[in-house]
Formats: C-alpha cells, sequence, structure tokens
C-alpha cells in the first residue's frame, strides 16, 4: 500500500456497490407504476390499474447496494472516529470536510430512493364518486429516482475521495512518527 493511496480493492468495491445502485435507481425510474382510470359500466364507479410494480423492487435494490457501499466504507475507516488519530493539516480538513458532505448525499440519495418505492408501491384501487371529472390515478413524480441516482453519483464520488483523504491523513502521521524515532541522536551506552 503506498502511502496515502488506500486499498485498491476498497476503492473498486466502493465504486462498483455504488454503481450498480446507480443502475437499479435507473430501471427503476424506467419501469415507475403507471396507472390507468377505468369505469365500472355498471355504475359510475371508477378504479385504477395499475402497471407492473417492479420499479418498487429495483429501488429497494438501489437503497441496500447503496446503503452496502457506504457501511463497507464506514467499516473500514471506523466512520473516522473510532480508528488512528487524523494528522493534523490539510488531508484532516478534507477528509471531514468529505465525510461530511458524503453523510449528506447518502442520506439524501436513500430518502429519495426509499420515499420513492413506498410512494411507488402505494396505489388506490377504488374511487366511489359518482360526479368526479379529471381525475386521475395516483402515480410517483417523475424524477424521484433519477433524484436519488443522482445523489447515489454524488455519494460514491465524496466517498472516494474521502477514502484518499482519510489514508493520507492517518498515513502522514505514521510516516511521520517513523522519520522522527529515525533521525535522533543515540546518546546510550559506551561500548
Amino acid at each position: 500500500m503506498g502511502e496515502g493511496k488506500g486499498s485498491t480493492l476498497v476503492h473498486i468495491l466502493v465504486v462498483i456497490l455504488s454503481l450498480v445502485a446507480f443502475g437499479f435507481a435507473i430501471a427503476a425510474e424506467r419501469r415507475r407504476s403507471i396507472g390507468t382510470l377505468h369505469k365500472v359500466e355498471t355504475s359510475n364507479a371508477t378504479y385504477c390499474v395499475y402497471s407492473s410494480d417492479v420499479a418498487t423492487g429495483y429501488a429497494v435494490g438501489a437503497f441496500l447496494f447503496l446503503l452496502s457501499s457506504e457501511s463497507l466504507l464506514m467499516g473500514v475507516t471506523k466512520c473516522m472516529c473510532f480508528g488512528r488519530a487524523l494528522a493534523p493539516g490539510g488531508n484532516r480538513a478534507w477528509t471531514i470536510i468529505y465525510f461530511i458532505s458524503s453523510w449528506a448525499t447518502f442520506l439524501v440519495a436513500e430518502a429519495c430512493l426509499i420515499a420513492g418505492a413506498k410512494k411507488n408501491a402505494y396505489h388506490t384501487k377504488y374511487r366511489n364518486i359518482i360526479y368526479a371529472q379529471d381525475f386521475s390515478c395516483e402515480t410517483l413524480r417523475k424524477g424521484v429516482f433519477i433524484a436519488g441516482a443522482v445523489f447515489v453519483v454524488a455519494t460514491m464520488i465524496l466517498n472516494v475521495y474521502y477514502y484518499m483523504y482519510y489514508t493520507k491523513a492517518t498515513t502522514t502521521q505514521v510516516a511521520q512518527k517513523i522519520n522522527r524515532s529515525n533521525s535522533t541522536v543515540g546518546m546510550t551506552g559506551y561500548s
């Protein structure tokens, strides 16, 4: 492992898990449920018939893949709080900035995905209003899963930078300690 580079495996896993989450979010947007209003011939009652509900499964899959990506990174870095102390300096400042930013985008992405999945799964079955005009079936607004996908990509990029600066901030401190111990003048024993 080079100084400040971090584990290539962690980088690859974070990117792959995030890209899979992105793919699922895009698939969920493309397969959102669409409702069509049907009228019962014998009465004035109307009801909605919905297309397949596969988008909810895609959204939950995106949620879980992004959650596993974030969990992997926070497990490796020990959530920046429980591991080695970070060396003072610019790398520590960037680590903190990227840590907070990645958590903010992660929470927004997860909220978009899970709220979209919940709203997509909710369907109105029957409407018994007799004199209703211009009613439409409740469906998920366009773009909710796209917003989640955009925040998934933002989270991935911020996580990569967070891990890069985290490893720089933890390895520079170790390198400084090693250099300090080797550069001292030995004043021990007389031979």
